[in-house]
């Protein structure tokens, strides 16, 4: 569904291209075209104006995690319920290249400035080890970089880079998340942990502000936390849902705007 929330607050659309559950939308960097993703296993880019697909494929998993290349609008990375990340051209409706790793399920994709490197954060923990929950990849020749950049024994749903500084953050199932440097060796940072907030299992998503003053994340308590990003105090807190708040997102043109959403389905967007 697509959603006029700045105005009426209205449903504007709905596409209806998938079988199974939707787990992952992005929009294209034109701002014209819907790429989706689901259980049925199928990739859809949609027109927004006519509801038309311009690309469809089938994938050979069920699908969990998208993104855009930052640099080449016709190219994405999928991944999901296999051991292995795919990149796609839209243009030739073909698989570009396949990273394997040794995992179950991969649960996020971020794309580091430029978009020569990605990291996949992955379902990989087991009691004496914690190597491939985090892992680096060079886009172009698919070899993995680094497998062993976080070393506590929580799976991260969730990964965001930050707008100015060459550092990102993982959201951790430890009820906490942890930054890194976005260079090589990617190493974490152990003076600052942004914690206060529950994830307690849930896919909660983070993201930093567009100027990058501030993290926000979601609770699985339904509230929405506002982070120093220097300090990593906590500095607002919103009673957002009533059930688990899975993702708190900012507008990418309008900072004061911020959209959330919950487990139980609720879209809200707030000033």
């Amino acid at each position: 569904k697509v959603w006029d929330a700045v105005d009426t607050g209205c449903c504007l659309k709905t596409y209806s291209c998938h079988s199974c559950a939707v787990r992952a939308a992005r929009w294209s960097s034109c701002g014209r075209r819907i790429l989706s993703g689901g259980f049925d296993s199928m990739l859809h880019l949609t027109d927004v104006e006519t509801g038309k697909q311009i690309f469809s494929s089938k994938n050979e998993f069920r699908i969990s995690a998208l993104k855009f290349h930052p640099t080449e609008s016709n190219i994405f990375i999928c991944g999901g319920f296999s051991p292995e990340v795919k990149a796609w051209d839209i243009r030739t409706s073909k698989v570009l290249r396949v990273y394997k790793a040794a995992v179950q399920q991969t649960l996020d994709i971020l794309f580091l400035p430029e978009g020569r490197e990605f990291l996949t954060s992955t379902d990989a923990v087991s009691r004496d080890s914690a190597d491939r929950t985090i892992i680096a990849w060079d886009f172009q020749s698919a070899a993995k970089i680094s497998n062993q950049i976080f070393h506590e024994r929580y799976t991260c749903p969730s990964l965001t880079v930050h707008p100015k500084e060459s550092v990102f953050v993982a959201q951790t199932n430890g009820n906490y998340m942890a930054l890194f440097s976005a260079q090589r060796p990617y190493r974490i940072n152990k003076k600052k942990r942004y914690e206060g907030h529950k994830v307690e299992g849930f896919a909660v998503g983070c993201e930093f502000s567009p100027d990058g003053t501030l993290l926000v994340t979601g609770s699985s308590d339904g509230k929405v936390f506002f982070y120093n990003y220097h300090t990593a105090r906590i500095i607002h807190t919103l009673s957002a849902h009533k059930e688990a708040c899975v993702s708190a997102i900012f507008h990418p043109v309008l900072p004061s705007l911020l959209a959330t959403c919950s487990w139980a389905g609720e879209i809200k967007v707030w000033q």
